[in-house]
């Protein structure tokens, strides 16, 4: 059996192991910086077949939009995209009356955004490139975990107060 091909990403802090197909078939492995070579060879192969399905699942996928990197674009964007997710942050906390910290306008290639515990809410800059209801489910889920860390049915209930047909959106967008 010929070994699985794949990208090494050391991440510090990190205490697992974690493996990610990406479209195209491309392999990645996350580990924690204090995880051996051996420990990494093993959890790979000890998920063989469930890589190789996901190789071949996303084989036939095309790259998703947040997949595709230009760092002019990004740089281009990113300030619409703090605009846009500044103004809609206060238009839909209006229903939530919630605070948070900072807001920052990142590339990332697998999250359209995130938020800390700390408060801090990081959005991906290409919802500045999507349809707009699209972009405001992404400013809206990111606003809610800032009182529900998780996505429970509390959770839900607190994105449908705003976007009642969440459940649509989030196909939208996972489709991209």
């Amino acid at each position: 059996m010929d070994p699985i091909e794949y990208e090494l990403k050391r991440r510090r802090g990190q205490r697992t192991i974690r493996a990610c197909v990406y479209a195209g078939g491309r392999v990645r492995v996350s580990a924690g910086m204090s995880i051996s070579q051996e420990a990494i060879d093993t959890f790979v192969e000890r998920h063989r077949d469930w890589i190789e399905s996901a190789i071949q699942r996303a084989a036939s996928k095309k790259p998703g939009i947040l997949e595709k990197q230009n760092r002019k674009e990004y740089l281009a964007n990113k300030e619409m995209a703090r605009r846009l997710a500044k103004e809609r942050l206060e238009y839909f906390n209006q229903a939530y009356g919630l605070k948070w910290k900072r807001i920052a306008i990142k590339q990332g290639r697998s999250q359209w955004g995130s938020c800390s515990r700390l408060g801090n809410l990081n959005f991906n800059y290409k919802i500045a490139l999507i349809p707009s209801e699209l972009a405001d489910y992404v400013i809206v889920h990111e606003l809610c975990h800032l009182k529900e860390m998780n996505h429970s049915k509390r959770y839900w209930d607190l994105v449908a107060k705003t976007i009642p047909d969440w459940r649509k959106k989030r196909a939208q967008l996972r489709a991209l």
